[in-house]
């Protein structure tokens, strides 16, 4: 079983930027796709970001430009994070790190294995 948990949601002012973390109790080699996704109240989840193996990553169109997903496998643990730029009030969700051995990654696929609990994140105007 996969674990990961998520830090670095708070509120910020639009314009700001934030960083999430996400820390996986697993290794880069055994993770085909790893994700952030947001979910919005009463709405579900959308992709934001992911990241393939081999370091290949897809943006939804709502944050090109503006957030940039990475990861570390440099020490034991497999990190993941979220670089979140220039922040509108409509990013305000609730976002969750994702992650996956063997699905396709792109932000259109919800059906990752493994998830986070989750760390708000509010942008006010």
């Amino acid at each position: 079983q996969v674990q990961l948990v998520e830090s670095g949601g708070g509120s910020v002012q639009a314009g700001g930027s934030l960083v999430l973390s996400c820390a996986a109790s697993a290794s880069l080699p055994s993770m085909n796709c790893m994700a952030w996704f947001r979910q919005f109240p009463g709405k579900e989840r959308e992709g934001v970001a992911t990241i393939r193996r081999d370091g290949y990553t897809t943006y939804a169109d709502s944050v090109k430009g503006r957030f940039t997903i990475s990861q570390d496998n440099a020490k034991s643990t497999l990190y993941l994070y979220l670089q979140m730029n220039s922040l509108k009030p409509e990013d305000t969700a609730m976002y969750y790190c994702a992650a996956d051995p063997w699905a396709d990654c792109s932000v259109s696929n919800r059906g990752l294995n493994y998830w986070g609990q989750g760390t708000q994140v509010t942008v006010s105007s």
